[in-house]
C-alpha cells in the first residue's frame, strides 16, 4: 500500500504590517515570513474511507472532524486517505500550525496520488499559500501574493507559547488603525543575521498591541523573552499567542530556552533556527 509523508514546519512572521482593508472585510498584509526547523509531520496512505488520527505531544484538543484543515485539504484534493497528523506545534498559536498541516497534506497527497495540487489553496486559509512554498517569502494581499526572498540570513531563535488561545478576529477588531505603512520595496539585502535583526527592530507586527491588550499572557511571554540574556529582539508572530526571541547564536538560544522552560513549565518553549528550510 502506497504511503507518503510531508513536514509541516512552523511559520514565523518576522514582520506583519496591516496595510488596509478590502470592501469584503479582509485585511491587507505585508509580512516577511520564515520557517523554523521544527514542526508537525503528516503521513498519508491509501484508504477506502478518509479518516484522521492525531498523535504527538500537542495532540490534545485537536479536532478530528471535518472542521480540521487537514481533512479540508484532503477534500480539496479529492483523495481518500488515512491521515496521521503528528502534532508538535501548539494550535491557534500564530505560527501557522493548521495552515502548515494543510499544506503538508496537499504535498503528501499529491505524491500519493500523482495528482497536481489545486491552484486555489487560498480557500483553505490566508497562510496556506506561503506554507505551500515553505521558504522565506514576502506575503502580501490577503495572503495570495507570495514572493520568495533569497539570501536571507539564518536566525537563531526561541519560540514561546504561553498556552492561551487568542482570537484572530478579536485581535483584528481591536486594531487602532488599518492603513499602515508597508515594508520598503524592494526589501534591503542583509549581510548577516545581526544586520537583519537590526532592520527587523525598525519594523512592526501591527497585531501585537491588540493581542497584548487582549491576553496578558502575551505580554508576559514577550517580557520573559526580552529579559533573557543576549536576546536581541522579542516580537509576537502572526496574531499570537506565540512569540519569538532572536539571539546571536544557537548556544544563547538553547540556554535561554532551557531557562524559560524551567521558569515557566506550563509554557511551550523551543529553541530553533529560522529560515533553515
Amino acid at each position: 500500500m502506497r504511503t507518503a509523508e510531508a513536514r509541516a514546519p512552523a511559520k514565523v512572521n518576522l514582520t506583519l504590517h496591516v496595510t488596509g482593508r478590502r470592501a469584503d472585510g479582509y485585511h491587507l498584509l505585508d509580512s516577511l515570513v520564515v520557517f523554523a526547523d521544527l514542526g508537525d509531520v503528516v503521513r498519508v496512505r491509501q484508504a477506502a474511507k478518509p479518516c484522521l488520527r492525531v498523535t504527538g505531544p500537542m495532540a490534545a484538543g485537536v479536532p478530528t472532524g471535518p472542521e480540521n484543515l487537514v481533512l479540508k485539504a484532503a477534500a480539496l484534493m479529492g483523495v481518500s486517505a488515512e491521515i496521521e497528523l503528528e502534532k508538535h506545534l501548539p494550535t491557534a498559536g500564530g505560527i501557522g500550525g493548521g495552515s502548515a498541516d494543510a499544506a503538508a497534506t496537499l504535498h503528501a497527497l499529491a505524491e500519493l496520488s500523482d495528482r497536481a495540487v489545486p491552484e486555489d489553496v487560498l480557500a483553505l486559509g490566508a497562510d496556506v499559500p506561503v506554507c505551500m512554498a515553505g521558504r522565506p517569502a514576502r506575503m502580501r494581499g490577503i495572503g495570495e501574493i507570495v514572493a520568495p526572498v533569497e539570501g536571507l540570513p539564518l536566525l537563531d531563535a526561541v519560540l514561546v507559547n504561553p498556552g492561551v488561545a487568542v482570537s484572530t478576529a478579536q485581535v483584528f477588531s481591536r486594531l487602532a488603525r488599518r492603513e499602515n505603512p508597508e515594508m520598503p520595496d524592494p526589501l534591503p539585502r542583509f549581510a548577516d543575521a545581526q544586520a537583519l535583526t537590526d532592520w527587523l527592530a525598525t519594523q512592526r507586527n501591527d497585531l501585537e498591541p491588540p493581542a497584548r491588550a487582549l491576553a496578558p499572557e502575551v505580554e508576559a511571554a514577550l517580557a520573559a523573552l526580552a529579559a533573557a540574556p543576549q536576546c536581541l529582539l522579542a516580537r509576537m508572530s502572526g496574531s499570537g499567542a506565540t512569540c519569538f526571541g532572536l539571539f546571536p547564536c544557537a548556544t544563547a538560544a538553547r540556554n535561554a530556552a532551557h531557562a524559560l522552560a524551567l521558569a515557566r513549565p506550563s509554557w511551550w518553549v523551543q529553541a530553533t533556527r529560522l529560515g533553515a528550510q
